[in-house]
């Protein structure tokens, strides 16, 4: 899930030391002055995220804006024009491939899997970047597969063709693949798109249990209500450029879905918790 390394540092990334946002909690993600695009066609301009391990930011915006540009850049699959990217305090531009997957893993929109592979078969594909000429499938491989497919409760799924399961128990078996990465930071491009709200609830709040076991999500979605409910941060993305990011309490408001949307709304306050609730009134 990462693009063609060009550098090879000196000492093992590894060995760095993850720096800590102002509350003192190490950084999971730190994204500084990142610039981005294609030939003739700028989309990202001076971003900067800083993520704390165990936290889940959601990227937020209208379509084009460049989230999926800058989740793709984060992950290695498309080269910044200048800025850096660190996962847990090491810039993965100063890594091999393998190294950077083992730092940061990514699933993202519409995944496609080998025709006929059972749910442990794609799980297993998690395990490649830990493997190599002198390290075959171990002991560890296999805990992290089983592992990765009881914390998605797909474990009685594992014999099945992932072909034939439902859209939700495909999406939870992705996400037991990318979990069996075992990095300390994850990249999800729109987990919830095309599933029912019930499902919906069941991807978030996974993506809460996975933050809750200390590692850094960062996830793309549509859907401004629920990144205002299950997110830390949100990170509101227009034109390419931040136009604000922070807890959902904080900047969640019809001045932002305005802003971004050019929709007028209500933003209520849920009564269970206080998060933001987006009441779509219609266009100005």
């Amino acid at each position: 899930m990462t693009a063609p390394m060009t550098t090879t540092p000196a000492t093992d990334p590894s060995d760095a030391v993850s720096p800590a946002d102002p509350a003192g909690r190490p950084l999971g993600l730190e994204v500084s002055g990142l610039r981005a695009g294609y030939p003739g066609r700028p989309v990202l301009h001076d971003i900067d995220v800083a993520v704390p391990a165990g936290h889940v930011a959601a990227i937020v915006g209208p379509n084009g804006c460049g989230k999926s540009t800058l989740l793709r850049t984060v992950a290695r699959l498309h080269r910044p024009d200048s800025g850096t990217v660190h996962a847990d305090g090491a810039d993965i531009w100063k890594m091999t491939q393998r190294q950077a997957a083992r730092r940061i893993a990514l699933l993202p929109q519409s995944p496609k899997a080998p025709e006929a592979v059972t749910v442990a078969g794609l799980v297993r594909y998690g395990r490649h970047p830990h493997q190599g000429l002198l390290r075959q499938w171990s002991r560890d491989d296999e805990r992290a597969v089983a592992d990765a497919l009881d914390a998605t409760g797909t474990t009685a799924l594992a014999g099945e063709r992932l072909d034939r399961l439902s859209g939700g128990q495909r999406q939870r078996c992705w996400l037991a693949m990318v979990l069996a990465q075992h990095t300390p930071v994850v990249l999800l491009d729109e987990p919830t798109s095309a599933l029912d709200l019930g499902h919906v609830v069941d991807v978030l709040e996974l993506v809460r249990e996975v933050a809750a076991a200390g590692r850094t999500v960062v996830m793309v979605l549509h859907d401004l209500a629920a990144a205002a409910r299950y997110a830390d941060t949100v990170i509101a993305v227009k034109d390419g450029r931040i136009l604000a990011q922070g807890p959902p309490r904080d900047i969640v408001d019809e001045a932002l879905v305005k802003d971004l949307y050019q929709v007028d709304a209500d933003i209520l306050r849920a009564p269970s918790d206080g998060a933001p609730v987006v009441v779509p009134k219609g266009r100005p």
